[in-house]
């Protein structure tokens, strides 16, 4: 996340709604704002298992209840990266194949990566 800065918001007229650009390459869309508060709210609640685990173990708890824990958390980062790879396939793949054949190459590239990423 933090090699990727968010620029400014802008509206897409097309779409109707506001889209947070990337400052990394300002053509392609980025989470539009209903899935940027949906993964928003779930980092908020991993944020608060992982200081909940962190609370755990100063405690200190059994070893089960805390994997127990780290497993749900694990789980739960699993939905979120579900829900950005959606949405990254379903609009960003197309927006970048209509850009033309530079953009097209480089977006399926990175679906590529990302897929294979994820397969591990």
């Amino acid at each position: 996340m933090a090699d990727e800065q968010l620029t400014t918001a802008t509206l897409d007229a097309h779409n109707a709604h506001a889209i947070v650009k990337p400052s990394r390459r300002a053509s392609a869309p980025a989470l539009d704002i209903e899935h940027q508060r949906d993964v928003l709210a779930r980092l908020k609640r991993i944020e608060g298992q992982l200081r909940g685990i962190r609370k755990m173990i100063e405690e200190p708890r059994l070893c089960i209840a805390i994997l127990q824990q780290l497993a749900a958390a694990e789980a739960a980062i699993g939905r979120v990266s579900h829900v950005i790879l959606k949405f990254h396939v379903e609009k960003c793949v197309p927006h970048s194949i209509a850009q033309g054949s530079d953009e097209h190459t480089e977006s399926l590239a990175e679906l590529v990566d990302i897929v294979d990423r994820f397969s591990r």
